[in-house]
């Protein structure tokens, strides 16, 4: 006999799903401060090239983007300005997150194509991934679903109060 199943419950997800969606590349229209922006409470930090934000749908907690400002596709597209201070800042995000949620572990890179899993193919971005042991669990193995246990803009909350300035 099969057991019933659960529901996975994830509230902070609704208002964004109703919520009505800004056309264009979501990673451009995060250049300005813009407080109507549904992706503006994910934002880490922002510097003169790039800026810093939470993955809406990330791999695991943690998983922050580093993307420079202009709409670039491909990391060859990149001035040596914006790669050396991704680069930094990458080093700045691991860095925080190390001190904040002492993972043992990260992936750290970039999609660049669609056929590489880009989500955005033609805005790059690097991911920084944290990891702990054991934490690709059953579930994105039976069901394809990852579990987030902390809200993603109590995360960043957290992340921007220990990131340097």
């Amino acid at each position: 006999m099969k057991e019933e199943s659960r529901p996975l419950w994830a509230p902070w997800r609704i208002s964004f799903i109703r919520s009505e969606k800004t056309p264009g590349c979501f990673l451009c229209n995060n250049r300005e401060i813009r407080p109507d922006s549904p992706e503006e409470e994910l934002i880490v930090a922002r510097y003169a090239h790039c800026f810093v934000i939470l993955n809406r749908y990330p791999y695991n907690s943690g998983h922050l983007l580093v993307a420079p400002f202009r709409h670039v596709g491909d990391i060859s597209g990149l001035a040596p300005e914006e790669l050396h201070e991704i680069m930094d800042v990458c080093v700045k995000a691991k860095d925080t997150l190390q001190k904040v949620m002492h993972p043992q572990a990260y992936n750290i890179g970039f999609n660049l194509g669609v056929a590489a899993g880009a989500g955005v193919a033609d805005h790059l971005h690097l991911h920084i991934v944290p990891r702990w042991t054991g934490d690709n669990n059953f579930m994105p193995v039976i069901g394809d679903v990852r579990v987030v246990p902390e809200a993603l803009r109590d995360t960043a909350d957290l992340l921007r109060r220990e990131w340097p300035a």
